[in-house]
């Protein structure tokens, strides 16, 4: 979709004329009632659920949570997924001609926000006629974006549904953010951000801050559990270490290999300007950290789950979210669930999660 009006960004810059990519599942009813956005985390897009008639293999990332009969099920609800600006699955980003040179915005690409993302997302269902959500939904970082909109368009949606995140990144988020965002702001191919003129591509800036994000998605419990001290090549070597820098354990050939595949499709400058925004959301930050205020003027009603191995976005981040709502007397579910699995876990199929967001969805839809 198009939109030639600029987007005002919380910086004070401009996106002018931009483009949004997205994708709808179900079909959406006379009403317009049965409505549901799902807003992506960093390295997703607007491809939530399904696969392409050419892409067999290019599978939703939210798959084993939207589709017919699934928790959010697509024969009730009429599902959208939305690629924020930024980013570089469609919607205008960095590697997109900037109207003002010609060339590649490169690292001239302005820095966007949450805030700015949920204003470009409420454009879009302005122009497919939706004036209010029956819910809007996401993870991780999607869940910021779906707690910014009860904040900041309270009468749009009647349900919020925000799975492992947080009301802000404490201190350590924002130190890994910023190491991962220094290997790849030093790798000599960045070239100022510019790197698309160079025909090059920072790939191992990027394959060591995704090395460095891929740790802590995961658990101590579940990496120990899948790997362990286990050598990459025991058989071959006998059991000994190589002794030397290469690969000597599983972890490493494992991180390597996300690494790898990370660097060949997203781009550098859409993971620096993504994880700035998430460590800018603070809600709370204009009404003197105080996040009941910042919540006082929502109306939705709200599911928040967490995981109990997730560290990077841990259950008490969530229960300072349901404390504040509690504070305002909104209505709240919480789930907090036993997985082993850490902050990924939120994309893993847990039967006791599913079932929560399935009989969430139900109570919603009694509700249209």
């Amino acid at each position: 979709m198009h939109f030639a009006e600029p987007l005002q960004l919380q910086s004070g810059a401009q996106l002018r004329d931009y483009m949004l990519m997205y994708e709808t599942y179900g079909t959406l009813n006379a009403d317009k009632s049965n409505a549901v956005l799902v807003c992506h985390a960093l390295n997703a897009s607007h491809h939530v659920a399904g696969v392409y008639a050419d892409q067999p293999n290019n599978v939703g990332w939210w798959d084993n949570m939207v589709g017919p009969g699934k928790p959010l099920d697509t024969n009730k609800f009429f599902v959208i997924g939305i690629n924020n600006p930024g980013s570089c699955f469609g919607s205008t980003g960095p590697m997109h001609t900037n109207p003002a040179t010609g060339k590649p915005y490169g690292a001239a690409f302005p820095v966007v926000t949450v805030e700015d993302w949920v204003n470009a997302q409420a454009r879009l269902a302005d122009n497919l006629g939706i004036t209010q959500f029956a819910a809007v939904m996401g993870g991780s970082l999607g869940g910021m974006q779906a707690l910014a909109w009860s904040i900041m368009y309270p009468d749009r949606l009647r349900h919020c549904l925000v799975i492992a995140s947080t009301p802000k990144l404490s201190t350590q988020n924002i130190a890994f953010n910023d190491v991962a965002r220094q290997a790849i702001l030093t790798d000599p191919d960045y070239h100022g951000g510019d790197f698309y003129e160079h025909g090059v591509v920072p790939k191992n800036g990027l394959k060591v801050a995704r090395m460095i994000g891929h740790i802590t998605y995961l658990s101590d419990d579940s990496m120990g559990e899948k790997f362990g001290r286990k050598l990459r090549d025991a058989e071959e070597n006998g059991g000994a270490y190589k002794f030397g820098f290469g690969v000597d354990f599983e972890i490493e050939s494992y991180l390597r290999y996300q690494g790898d595949k990370f660097s060949s499709y997203f781009d550098a400058n859409t993971y620096l300007l993504i994880t700035k925004a998430l460590d800018y959301f603070d809600p709370a930050r204009n009404h003197g950290g105080d996040l009941a205020k910042a919540l006082a003027g929502t109306k939705a009603e709200f599911f928040l789950a967490s995981f109990t191995t997730d560290w990077r976005f841990s259950p008490e981040r969530s229960r300072e979210i349901v404390d504040a709502l509690i504070a305002n007397r909104r209505q709240v579910t919480y789930a907090e669930i036993d997985a082993p699995h850490g902050h990924d876990a939120f994309l893993l199929e847990d039967a006791r999660y599913m079932n929560m967001v399935r009989a969430y969805y139900d109570r919603v839809w009694k509700g249209i």
